[in-house]
């Protein structure tokens, strides 16, 4: 088993709130931050959106530095000791994505760092895999971690699906939710992180990551039926590392954007599973609230995990994270509260 890893601190900034706590705790009111954005739809109603209300309105590559150092910060301040010697790993859009918010990743890194005042880490890096970036960044924390080339591993994602050529195209291929199109998601943005750490002080451990790929993404060009052969893979090598069978998982909490087939993905892969198990298995996730995020959602998710152990509203121990994307990428992640030293 490959050495686990304490999650010991967490931040947002969300559309329902500019910090972890607010945003964790509008998301359990399942209060959302949805509302008429400036963009039009093909009947000439206004689309509605989940963005974030910042003081000023940044645009660009630079707003998503502000949204990503705000939640950078929140995480800083909780570790102050992890300041100047933790390694970033920074989850954005995946490459050639229609309207892709970063155009210089490595510039976006730089321009964080000084927002944030620490001097960039020689171990950080980017993941641009957009929604289960988190995922392959959790995997390559805990190498590090163990490996003792940082001592902190500061993960955090950050993206916005409200740029004109994004709306455009996802408003052309009919996968916004609009009065005619039910089958569709809301566009949003968002930025979350946590700080990674050796085990042994954190509220919430991550013990086992699994990564796929699914043949019969969304719209493939073969029309390949969906199985759920991805996430059912990702499920199985996560929930196999971790030593604990589907049916003892606590809870879960998925991407789950809007669209049927991420519903349908998540069903499937449970069902392939699960044996054995008479009460229902709670489902969370963050579209409810804040539409898609994108890169974000990994480590929000993994921000709710933390937030509901802290504060005592789990609904289970332990909890599985999922996400995938356009693509076919998979990944889950299995992390468990309860095992602070």
């Amino acid at each position: 088993m490959t050495a686990t890893i304490d999650i010991v601190s967490i931040g947002m900034v969300t559309a329902v709130g500019l910090d972890a706590p607010s945003a964790c705790a509008a998301m359990r009111a399942r209060l959302d931050g949805f509302q008429e954005t400036r963009f039009v739809t093909s009947n000439h109603e206004r689309l509605v959106g989940a963005p974030v209300p910042l003081p000023r309105n940044w645009i660009g590559e630079k707003r998503l530095a502000h949204l990503a150092a705000g939640a950078i910060c929140e995480a800083f301040d909780a570790v102050p000791r992890a300041r100047g010697q933790t390694a970033l790993i920074l989850c954005l859009a995946e490459e050639g994505r229609p309207g892709r918010p970063v155009r210089d990743g490595a510039g976006l890194l730089r321009r964080i760092a000084d927002i944030v005042d620490v001097e960039p880490h020689a171990r950080s890096r980017i993941i641009a895999h957009g929604r289960p970036s988190g995922h392959v960044a959790l995997d390559q924390a805990r190498r590090l971690i163990a490996s003792g080339e940082a001592p902190y591993v500061m993960i955090a994602g950050v993206d916005s699906y409200l740029t004109s050529r994004t709306v455009d195209h996802y408003l052309a291929a009919k996968r916004l939710l609009t009065p005619d199109n039910p089958n569709g998601f809301i566009p949003g943005e968002a930025a979350a992180a946590f700080i990674c750490a050796p085990s042994g002080g954190g509220r919430l451990r991550l013990f086992g990551v699994g990564l796929a790929r699914e043949p019969a993404f969304i719209y493939n060009p073969g029309d390949l039926a969906l199985r759920g052969d991805g996430m059912t893979s990702a499920y199985r090598a996560a929930l196999e590392e971790t030593g604990v069978p589907m049916n003892r998982l606590g809870y879960r909490i998925a991407d789950l954007i809007g669209e049927q087939y991420w519903f349908k993905q998540s069903a499937l892969a449970t069902l392939r599973l699960m044996r054995d198990r008479a009460d229902f298995l709670d489902l969370w996730s963050p579209a409810e609230s804040l539409g898609n995020i994108g890169a974000a959602a990994v480590p929000l998710m993994i921000g709710m995990a933390f937030t509901a152990a802290a504060k005592g509203y789990a609904a289970g121990n332990p909890v599985l994270v999922e996400a995938s994307n356009d693509v076919g990428e998979c990944g889950a992640a299995v992390l468990a509260a309860g095992v602070a030293a």
